[in-house]
């Protein structure tokens, strides 16, 4: 078999060299014999994307379709043996596994979690505060996605970090790079006596959707989700590639849906003026986001968030893509008829003690100061929420934690401890309200 007949041609950007070569001709001259080789060299040379020109592609896109980034596990294992940093193409297959390499830092990595609309068990944070401890300096935060990220992990602690971390149901799979990043919603989620709908059911069934849809761990860029179910404490889902919305219309519950929104771009999502029951919001979501996975632009990073696709192609080209993955029509938002989502307008709900929907409870919010836990906190709040509490910690997209089904007759008991803890328990515009880059110190970016 001559040269130019095998599939690949390079490993890691590097030439083959004349005994891979060989060894590789050898190879896939016997999947020819059994003919395989025909059908496996026009997959490598081939989009798996209709009408797509490989020339025209990224170098992003390139690395994804050499090899997808969920199947380099076994190069972040040799990774983690070896004192050497891995390849640019490794490094940035890596980010599906939740781990970012940091620049400064010789052999170092970030690990971004995935914790849907934020919301831990005791148990959970226990252990994350064990493996901050023991597998990392200790560095924890809470981002701005509801989530926590671990920093500075020696790279040889990698693969245990993230096995550790699946073990007790939480995962950093698609935490990074081009995926649906951690989704977000009401942190009071089923406690808030103001909500319209209770999203934990759909946000775990759609954060497992995902999990589980491969082509889903290939768009073209990041993508977020957010879910309002109405409440007290929002989660600025018009900041999200898809926001939805909950809205009572007649006697109909439901969501509005909002497209396009990109913080880093200040583009705020824009309503399609549709109304989604809540038994179809997530089938209407996936859809959404399949189409994006396949028509959104893979030619130039810059322009391949869903809001240029929008720009480019236009709302109702969009839906009508949508309309056709679904197979049925979305209904548009009746003209008559009052449409309200609740909203309290307490900019400070997060902070300090409220009343749940429960009778005699209270949840209650603390901010941590620039986003920053240690493991002694972590411990400390897994501690408070089971004996005071119902065993839930939720984290908000200000930073902030809160901890829901205290008693009335615990809720001081709880302010104080966590007052000495170093938590923020008083609203304020300052301390309710900043959040901070929980990158700075290092990013390659920052200056500080």
């Amino acid at each position: 078999m001559k040269t130019e007949m095998i599939p690949i041609q390079s490993i890691d950007g590097q030439p083959l060299s004349t005994e891979q070569s060989r060894y590789l001709s050898g190879f896939f001259a016997g999947m020819t014999a059994r003919g395989e080789g025909v059908r496996f060299s026009e997959a490598a040379r081939t989009s798996s994307v209709p009408g797509e020109d490989l020339d025209l592609l990224t170098f992003e896109e390139r690395v994804k379709r050499e090899l997808h980034p969920l199947d380099a596990w076994d190069s972040l294992v040799e990774a983690s043996r070896s004192k050497e940093i891995p390849a640019k193409d490794d490094l940035f297959r890596f980010k599906w596994h939740g781990l970012f390499h940091l620049t400064p830092v010789h052999g170092s990595y970030m690990a971004r979690l995935r914790i849907p609309g934020g919301w831990l068990r005791a148990f959970q944070m226990r252990e994350l505060a064990a493996i901050a401890e023991e597998l990392t300096t200790g560095y924890v935060q809470v981002t701005t996605r509801s989530n926590l990220q671990m920093r500075l992990i020696p790279q040889e602690n990698a693969p245990e970090l993230v096995r550790r971390i699946q073990a007790i149901g939480l995962h950093t799979r698609g935490a990074g790079a081009d995926n649906v990043r951690n989704l977000t919603a009401n942190p009071t989620a089923g406690v808030d006596p103001h909500e319209i709908v209770d999203v934990r059911p759909l946000v775990h069934a759609l954060g497992q959707a995902i999990l589980n849809d491969r082509p889903l761990a290939n768009l073209p860029r990041k993508f977020n989700i957010a879910y309002d179910g109405g409440g007290a404490i929002g989660v600025v889902e018009d900041t999200n590639d898809i926001g939805v919305r909950a809205v009572v219309v007649g006697e109909r519950k439901g969501f509005r849906v909002f497209l396009g929104g990109a913080t880093g771009h200040g583009a705020f999502a824009s309503d399609i003026g549709a109304f989604v029951e809540v038994e179809r919001i997530n089938e209407v979501v996936l859809a959404m986001t399949r189409v994006f996975a396949t028509r959104g632009d893979r030619s130039d990073r810059k322009k391949a968030r869903l809001k240029h696709l929008l720009e480019a192609r236009g709302l109702e080209w969009f839906l009508g893509e949508v309309e056709r993955d679904l197979g049925w029509s979305l209904e548009k938002m009746p003209e008559s008829g009052e449409a309200t989502g609740y909203r309290v307008g307490d900019r400070h709900a997060h902070v300090g003690a409220h009343r749940q929907k429960q009778e005699g409870l209270y949840y209650f919010g603390a901010t941590a100061p620039v986003g920053q836990l240690t493991p002694k906190q972590m411990r400390r709040l897994a501690e408070l929420a089971e004996l005071y509490g119902d065993g839930d910690i939720r984290l908000t997209v200000w930073q902030s934690v809160v901890l829901s089904g205290i008693s009335e007759a615990y809720v001081k008991t709880v302010e104080k401890s966590l007052k000495r803890m170093g938590f923020g328990v008083r609203p304020s515009p300052v301390s309710s309200g900043v959040v901070a880059c929980t990158g700075n110190r290092y990013c390659k970016y920052a200056q500080s």
